[in-house]
């Protein structure tokens, strides 16, 4: 996981506001290359292992509502490109269509099946395959859409230099985002002015304190989250 040279980024990332992320990372590289052998190594163990998993949850999916087994929706990644990501189907066919690009607590979209595969978070094992491939990575900044991307401010686009990630430090404390937009007037307003701000404050914070072993911490902590433990954002 290498990064570009400064000049070969894309024109929006060659801004000061980026520059001082991409100086932080430069200085990383041994890191940044445990940390994409460490994503091929692990995500390849992981896939074969739950495999049956896989097997099992396709099965339900299919069983409960009408559509694929996989959601592949638009997201972006590292430097701006765009990728289809992996996610097992929660919801009824052509969700997006029929409302906003994010989910609330109580949508009528998801699907019986979906429900259960949503509160353990199972919806989302299948991004191994995406970090196998390459477009991801376990810890970074959760793929946005473009249309999200297209709201952030020059700073922001410093998280666009890592790849995507499974999850975060900001996934663990916004767990329940979905809640916190449920009681929304318009979802997408909501998003965009208020969560997707105090989330990049930490998305931004993590790249600046990046390092492998601190990844490793990020992802025992989702797995404590996942099963029970809270975890609260640091006061200012």
């Amino acid at each position: 996981m290498l990064l570009k040279k400064w000049e070969e980024l894309p024109k929006e990332f060659q801004t000061a506001e980026v520059k001082e992320y991409y100086d932080v990372l430069k200085k990383k590289g041994f890191s940044l290359f445990l940390k994409r052998c460490f994503d091929i190594f692990v995500s390849a163990i992981m896939l074969i292992i739950l495999s049956p998993v896989f097997l099992i949850l396709a099965i339900a999916i299919k069983i409960d509502s009408k559509g694929p087994v996989f959601y592949r929706q638009e997201r972006v990644t590292q430097f701006g490109k765009t990728f289809k990501i992996f996610k097992f189907r929660t919801m009824v066919q052509d969700a997006d269509k029929i409302g906003a690009q994010v989910t609330v607590g109580d949508d009528k979209r998801i699907t019986r099946v979906g429900k259960f595969i949503r509160k353990l978070r199972l919806d989302e094992i299948c991004q191994l395959i995406d970090v196998f491939r390459g477009t991801m990575t376990f810890v970074g900044t959760r793929p946005e859409v473009p249309k999200y991307v297209a709201s952030y401010t020059p700073e922001m686009m410093a998280t666009l230099l890592l790849p995507a990630g499974v999850t975060s430090i900001t996934s663990i404390y916004y767990k329940d985002e979905d809640e916190l937009l449920s009681n929304a007037e318009d979802v997408d307003k909501t998003y965009v002015e208020q969560i997707l701000p105090d989330k990049m404050k930490y998305n931004l914070s993590a790249i600046k304190e990046f390092g492998f072993w601190n990844d490793i911490k990020i992802m025992f902590m989702t797995v404590f989250a996942v099963l029970g433990v809270k975890y609260t954002p640091p006061k200012d």
